[in-house]
């Protein structure tokens, strides 16, 4: 899949135009196999004033890299290359399963105290008929997997529809143009177990990718971010080694995106 990610003649079919940046979809093809992927050019991408102006890219792979690096495959195979408009993120494109009557997304907004057995509620609030909901979502080892994984790259943007499951048993997350902040900017809809105990094999993967950050995988990811934001990944894997709990919300950063799908 690298090779045809890289080597692939990059055809554009069409803008997705509820995305902030500049995303497009399209296919690349090589030697008779083509793909569906996402390309998000660097010319694209619209300032922030939190983040480095056209760094976005780069941060969608560093968090790939970093999935990898754990083993945890949330983030689909993602690389840089050139395109139709210049220097960009490319990402296989993931098809979410096509749902049945009774299935529901892994993110979703139930009426208040109806939360369904094997689901955590996150926040409850009024939908925009001041009906009293509440944001939960499954509780699954995929999406503790992701939990622990925002945490680590400090994802400030983890919405509901940043979740996708293919229905084949995996679940991927995507967007993550605004990671690795050195500032503490975790934003995400998977609260559901703040302040439990995080199971012994995903903090296993962490102490293991906190002593690559001190090595060849530190060197690697400052070719994507900051020597800052390097030191704040660490201090983040620090913080859930020494601590062993899911992290709980910032009083000094809203907790949840919005809109939060």
């Amino acid at each position: 899949m690298s090779e045809l990610l890289a080597g692939g003649e990059l055809s554009l079919h069409g803008r997705l135009t509820a995305a902030s940046n500049g995303t497009f979809q399209g296919s690349v093809s090589l030697g008779g196999e083509t793909a569906t992927v996402v390309y998000k050019p660097v010319q694209g991408e619209r300032p922030l004033w939190d983040f480095p102006d056209g760094t976005l890219a780069q941060r969608e792979y560093a968090a790939y890299v970093v999935s990898e690096t754990l083993g945890w495959s949330i983030v689909p195979p993602t690389l840089l290359r050139d395109g139709p408009l210049g220097e960009g993120m490319v990402q296989l494109w993931i098809d979410e399963a096509v749902l049945t009557a009774g299935e529901t997304e892994l993110v979703d907004i139930v009426p208040q105290g109806q939360v369904p057995a094997g689901w955590v509620g996150v926040v409850d609030a009024l939908d925009g008929r001041h009906n009293p909901v509440t944001l939960v979502h499954a509780d699954t080892a995929e999406l503790r997997r992701m939990a622990v994984f925002d945490a680590v790259v400090n994802n400030a943007d983890r919405k509901g529809g940043h979740v996708l499951n293919p229905g084949d048993g995996r679940v991927f997350g995507v967007d993550h143009g605004v990671t690795f902040n050195a500032d503490d900017k975790l934003r995400t809809v998977l609260w559901g177990w703040a302040g439990e105990p995080i199971e012994a094999g995903l903090l296993d993967d962490v102490r293991r990718l906190s002593d690559g950050l001190a090595g060849g995988l530190g060197q690697e990811l400052l070719k994507l971010i900051t020597a800052v934001e390097l030191t704040a990944t660490r201090e983040r894997c620090a913080t859930l080694l020494k601590t062993g709990v899911y992290p709980y919300p910032s009083e000094d950063w809203p907790a949840i995106p919005w809109p939060a799908f």
